[in-house]
């Protein structure tokens, strides 16, 4: 499966590597000279000093990146909006943005909040239904959008992992592969088993990103990501 213009991030929990793994994405296409934008539909967690917008850039370099609604709290967006007292942009408004970024870059990375059905505005939308939208969304293309899951190694993964891949097959989304977001520098047998059985799936596994590889210089993230993602298609 080719790249497609625009790919949605989304993992099996929250805390699994997405944002890492949107800028080892964004650092790989970089690096074979495409243009890259990121969109974070909805940012938590501001009131710590949260941006996955600002992180990518840091580690990937020069790409457009910005969040559709910025929330304070480090929360699930509808509750973070209740506190705050913030109106949620409808999915429909999140893909219309997405797709005029679509139309000045190669790529949009979209990088979802948790896992692909938590819910991004007040009607129940989650970035299932965004996938949905921007699947058929630009005129011309055989394949305008496609999702990488990123998961854990540890114990537990495959299950999660089964049921966000059952998700989106129900819904006909497509599946670029499955990325690990936090490989351990000393794996143990639950590790190189788990990696085994997901390198066997339908999809591809991409790649594995190691365990801390945010600490990494900006320099060497940039380095050692296409290493990182050796599966990922051209």
């Amino acid at each position: 499966m080719k790249l497609p213009p625009i790919i949605l991030v989304t993992g099996t929990d929250t805390g699994v590597g997405k944002t890492i793994t949107t800028a080892a994405l964004a650092a790989v296409l970089r690096g074979i000279g495409r243009s890259v934008a990121v969109y974070k539909p909805c940012q938590s967690g501001a009131a710590a000093g949260d941006s996955d917008a600002a992180e990518i850039v840091r580690l990937a370099g020069v790409v457009t990146a910005e969040a559709g609604v910025v929330l304070q709290e480090p929360l699930a967006p509808v509750a973070a909006a209740a506190v705050d007292g913030t109106l949620l942009p409808a999915v429909a408004a999140h893909a219309r943005r997405v797709r005029e970024l679509a139309g000045s870059h190669d790529h949009v990375l979209v990088e979802g909040a948790g896992g692909l059905l938590v819910e991004l505005d007040s009607d129940g939308g989650t970035l299932a239904d965004l996938g949905t939208v921007l699947a058929g969304s630009l005129a011309g293309s055989l394949l305008a959008a496609a999702f990488v899951l990123v998961a854990r190694p540890a114990l537990g993964t495959l299950n999660h992992t089964a049921l966000t891949l059952e998700a989106l097959k129900a819904r006909k989304l497509k599946v670029l592969g499955v990325v690990l977001g936090a490989w351990p520098g000393i794996p143990d047998t639950v590790h190189h088993s788990n990696r085994q059985v997901l390198g066997s799936l339908p999809v591809p596994l991409l790649g594995a990103l190691p365990e801390r590889a945010s600490e990494l210089s900006p320099v060497d993230f940039r380095a050692g990501a296409a290493a990182w993602l050796n599966g990922l298609p051209a």
